[in-house]
């Protein structure tokens, strides 16, 4: 594992992930058959909402690794200085904590990982 891994910030971290995470999104998006960019962007966002990603997190909390669950709470634990009124401060908070997880995962190189962790996050049939 790339030791630079525990170097970079948890804000960076979380950066990274979201993007990760909307890949992910939209990558199942397309397999599932949506083809029109209203649909798409329609259906990306109840999976990116900050309420849907604290539900997600809670599948997936019990089945993370030591180090894992330790860059989840570096991520919720990040300070926040505005919240979508959408969602409570502890959701966002998850949800942060969710994008710094899948933004390690990624720079760790581990695409298995993430695979594996989104579907059962979002409660979909794993992808081979």
């Amino acid at each position: 594992m790339d030791k630079a891994l525990h170097t970079y910030s948890t804000a960076s971290l979380a950066y990274l992930g979201d993007c990760v995470l909307e890949l992910c999104v939209r990558e199942h998006l397309i397999r599932s058959g949506f083809a029109s960019s209203s649909a798409l962007n329609r259906e990306a966002l109840n999976y990116v909402r900050a309420t849907t990603q604290a539900e997600a997190m809670k599948r997936i909390l019990p089945l993370l690794t030591e180090e894992e669950g330790a860059v989840f709470r570096r991520g919720r634990n990040v300070g926040h200085t505005n919240t979508p009124k959408s969602a409570t401060v502890a959701e966002y908070r998850s949800a942060t904590g969710m994008e710094a997880l899948f933004g390690w995962l990624h720079l760790a190189g581990n695409q298995e990982r993430i695979d594996q962790l989104f579907c059962i996050a979002y409660e979909l049939e794993h992808k081979e």
